[in-house]
């Protein structure tokens, strides 16, 4: 239902029990059976009480998760592919945008039950520019654009802090409408509430 980037819950100590417990030994596996990869090896993790635990491996990017990385990254994506492809990935260096960035799926109503699709989307127009709008399951239509899927738009923003992004996002989110909508208005508050030193 929505994500952030950076994340304030990802303590050094917690991103070093992913890469010694989930990540490298998977790498060193893969490795050892011989199962050469390129591409995007996407790890699902579930945090419970500080520790890691690895839900599954998609080789692709997640959706949302994909677009408040790549709306933070100023490397240009297409070297990164071509670095991989060719094996030089060791000699690209990633350029990140120092900002948070907050992304909020809109969904239709009864989302990931039961929906209807085909809700006219109004308000795109009066999203800012500085705002990215992804678009999961929308269908042109003689009438306009209108929903077909359970997961709509991702409305991306960005601001200096995890706060301003949220708040920024949530301005735009606010514009854009249709006939039984729905989206969290908590996406990001915990993660804000940590980089505050609250519980």
């Amino acid at each position: 239902m929505g994500t952030l980037s950076p994340s304030p819950l990802l303590t050094p100590e917690l991103e070093t029990k992913i890469l010694q417990r989930v990540l490298l030994p998977t790498v060193k596996g893969m490795a050892a059976e011989g199962r050469e990869f390129v591409g995007v090896l996407f790890a699902g993790l579930m945090i419970v009480k500080g520790e890691p635990y690895l839900l599954e491996y998609n080789t692709r990017f997640g959706d949302p998760e994909t677009q408040v990385v790549l709306s933070r990254l100023q490397s240009d994506v297409l070297d990164i592919f071509e670095a991989a492809l060719f094996g030089n990935l060791d000699q690209v260096s990633l350029s990140w945008d120092s900002r948070s960035a907050v992304c909020v799926v809109m969904v239709a109503g009864g989302y990931p039950g039961s929906y209807e699709k085909g809700k006219l989307i109004e308000g795109l127009e009066k999203v800012s520019e500085q705002c990215l709008v992804y678009h999961a399951g929308t269908e042109k239509t003689v009438r306009g654009l209108a929903t077909n899927g359970g997961r709509v738009l991702g409305v991306t923003a960005l601001g200096v802090t995890l706060a301003e992004a949220r708040k920024n996002v949530y301005t735009q989110v606010k514009k854009i409408s249709w006939q039984d909508c729905y989206y969290r208005n908590d996406i990001g508050l915990l993660a804000e509430r940590a980089a505050r030193g609250e519980k």
